[in-house]
């Protein structure tokens, strides 16, 4: 029984001397939360900070987090990134847009970010594997998929021949660089409709009035801080005019676009929630490799189907992961 006794003490002082080793004793970490959304109710903060959550991170408990949401504003999400700074948060974790913002800001506090194109190509890390410097984190590979997505909505409906791209120059995180290099071979034409910045509250009845006065036949949203943040009005208005919408993030099919493909957000934001955990716990984002997406998903919207007076094709059916009925 003392032996007995003894093998449990051990354990139990193992078990305190993990969790000391993990976050050492009267330590509250603090997260700065960067995001060109309005509130934590968006993708991808939501299931970011459910993933953290997960993980035993909460708010209020044993990690205090900055939140700092610029809605889509440009100059304040500056101002935020430097209040972080001044704040002298233990990690900043930020998303598209706040990328950049994050990168200008410090070269010290160490940043966990998602974003849609290469990080390299974009100049945020040397490399995946090694990013250097104080950033690591996870790409959605929007820019990469856009191709793929192209192809989806041509097979979905085929006598699809006029496409609007409704996309930000300033967002680091557009895909119409992707879209331009694969539409002459799958036979569409693209029109170009810009967000500029800053947007005007108006500007999405301008761009459906721009896609429609084109002659398009169905509007690509590529994912940014404006057109996430109005992407039910977007598609509202774009079903009004019988335009089919498409993008690449799920929450787009759930409010009503036609279909959407590309990485299942949940795992991404997971992966993302566990690079800020080894973060805090340590870890040099300089040494920790920069997460990609391993599972995809192809989410059709019927009802949208109904609405919009189509039917979709039976093959692209066959293959969507969810159907919303």
């Amino acid at each position: 029984m003392t032996d007995r006794r003894a093998f449990l003490s051990g354990l139990a002082l193992l078990a305190a001397s993990r969790m000391a080793g993990a976050q050492p004793a009267g330590k509250v970490w603090r997260i700065g939360l960067l995001s060109t959304a309005a509130s934590a109710d968006e993708f991808p903060e939501k299931q970011t900070l459910e993933a953290l959550r997960e993980l035993g991170l909460v708010d209020g408990r044993n990690v205090v987090i900055e939140y700092r949401y610029a809605a889509g504003d440009s100059v304040r999400l500056t101002q935020y990134a430097a209040e972080l700074v001044r704040l002298d948060v233990d990690v900043i974790l930020t998303f598209s847009a706040g990328v950049g913002v994050a990168k200008k800001a410090t070269e010290t506090i160490p940043i966990v970010f998602g974003t849609s194109q290469d990080p390299v190509r974009t100049g945020f890390v040397v490399s995946l594997g090694r990013p250097g410097g104080n950033l690591t984190g996870a790409t959605y590979l929007t820019d990469e998929l856009s191709a793929k997505r192209l192809a989806l909505l041509r097979e979905a409906l085929p006598g699809i021949s006029r496409a609007a791209v409704l996309w930000e120059p300033s967002h680091i995180d557009n895909e119409f660089r992707g879209l331009q290099a694969a539409a002459p071979g799958l036979g569409v034409r693209l029109e170009s409709v810009e967000i500029p910045r800053p947007a005007r509250t108006d500007e999405v009845e301008r761009a459906i009035r721009a896609a429609r006065d084109g002659r398009a036949e169905a509007l690509i949203v590529a994912p940014g801080g404006f057109t996430i943040a109005h992407r039910k009005r977007i598609i509202a208005l774009a079903t009004d005019h019988r335009l089919p919408v498409i993008s690449a993030w799920r929450i787009f099919a759930e409010d009503g676009a036609l279909l959407s493909y590309g990485p299942d957000l949940r795992e991404v934001a997971r992966r993302l929630a566990a690079s800020a955990d080894k973060v805090l716990k340590g870890a040099r984002p300089a040494e920790l490799p920069v997460e990609q997406p391993t599972k995809f998903e192809l989410v059709v919207n019927l009802r949208a189907a109904k609405a919009l007076g189509v039917a979709i094709a039976s093959s692209v059916l066959l293959r969507a992961d969810e159907a919303i009925r």
